[in-house]
């Protein structure tokens, strides 16, 4: 299973192996890493799981699709390596990938 690099707004690092085919909110949630709070379960309808994708990961994550960008307007601070979580599917190519999570979902 690839190995998922999480980084929350302290600095604090958090590892956690997520299976293929799931998302790295749910790699967070199930590792109980806070920081992403995951309200709507992954459905891509509250943006509670924003993430940042480390800069040398950005052009190895797919594209951001309508949905998840119309979300990403709403969310506090963001940048150009804003994503939500729940639309970062894991695959094997994402071994060590490092997201940094926000001071707030909120």
């Amino acid at each position: 299973m690839p190995l998922i690099n999480y980084v929350d707004a302290s600095g604090n690092q958090f590892e956690a192996e997520v299976e293929v085919g799931s998302n790295v909110m749910q790699g967070a949630v199930d590792n109980m890493i806070d920081g992403i709070l995951a309200e709507c379960g992954g459905a891509c309808a509250c943006a509670t799981c924003h993430c940042y994708v480390d800069q040398a990961w950005q052009d190895k994550v797919p594209a951001v699709e309508s949905a998840e960008q119309d979300l990403l307007e709403a969310v506090v601070d963001p940048k150009d390596n804003s994503r939500l979580s729940c639309q970062l599917v894991v695959t094997e190519e994402m071994d060590g990938l490092v997201v940094h999570l926000p001071a707030s979902q909120y």
